[in-house]
């Protein structure tokens, strides 16, 4: 019984990281939750009774090994301060505590003051200012990240990348954030660039992300089933001894 809720555990998880993946299909370059299993404690059941080699134990729970990095596709928006990232690598920006954090969502706007920040409100980093009164759609972005109007440079888009880019932790509005599990944010290598006009989309694959959770139902129903008929197995016992 207890092993079979302990599989319904793991399964609800899953659940939960698919349905999230779901819902962000259309999130600028959102990247998808991996999930797996790993086994719980297990002993040797021979001292039950059991044959030898037979183990018994708590089953399994599902944990998380991070986000996808799968390039996700490219799409053509036409506006100049939409840019996407080609290739390993992240554009830094500035939470609203000042920490500094990771995104690949490019939909960049122009605050009251003429800052670049992204949709969401957090800032570039280092910030990038546009001249009172500048026409945005005038802006160009280099595949560098150089920022100019006017053919006079404004500032540098901050690229960055680092080790174990699964390791990041999610923050806010589609943010990153390192850990030491990933390690220190660094440059990205040259040979990631910025493409101005686009936006990455999700690397969601929806059709696999609606296997993936049919499958995780079916698991799911099959160990309420066993706690079920677990639960049906001890009240015959019960009734018996009676």
């Amino acid at each position: 019984m207890y092993t079979a809720a302990a599989g319904m555990a793991a399964q609800q998880t899953r659940l939960d990281a698919v349905s999230s993946d779901l819902a962000n299909v259309d999130t600028t370059g959102y990247k998808s939750a991996r999930v797996a299993f790993r086994d719980l404690v297990y002993d040797d059941a021979q001292g039950y009774g059991a044959a030898k080699g037979v183990t018994i134990g708590a089953g399994s729970a599902a944990t998380s090994i991070g986000r996808s990095t799968e390039q996700g596709a490219l799409q053509d928006t036409e506006r100049s301060l939409d840019v996407a990232l080609s290739g390993q690598g992240f554009i830094q920006v500035k939470l609203k505590d000042g920490s500094k954090a990771l995104t690949r969502d490019g939909n960049l706007t122009a605050d009251s003051t003429g800052r670049l920040q992204l949709h969401t409100g957090q800032l570039l980093e280092p910030p990038i200012k546009l001249p009172a009164g500048a026409d945005t759609s005038q802006v160009k972005i280099g595949a560098d990240g150089a920022v100019s109007l006017n053919n006079v440079k404004l500032g540098q888009i901050t690229m960055v990348d680092v080790p174990a880019p699964a390791q990041l932790q999610g923050g806010p509005d589609n943010t990153y954030v390192a850990t030491k599990g990933s390690g220190a944010a660094r440059a990205a290598a040259k040979s990631t660039t910025l493409s101005q006009g686009t936006l990455e989309a999700s690397n969601v694959d929806e059709a696999t992300a609606m296997t993936d959770m049919i499958e995780a139902q079916r698991a799911f129903q099959l160990a309420s089933k066993a706690i079920t008929t677990q639960d049906q197995i001890l009240e015959i016992a019960n009734q018996v001894k009676k």
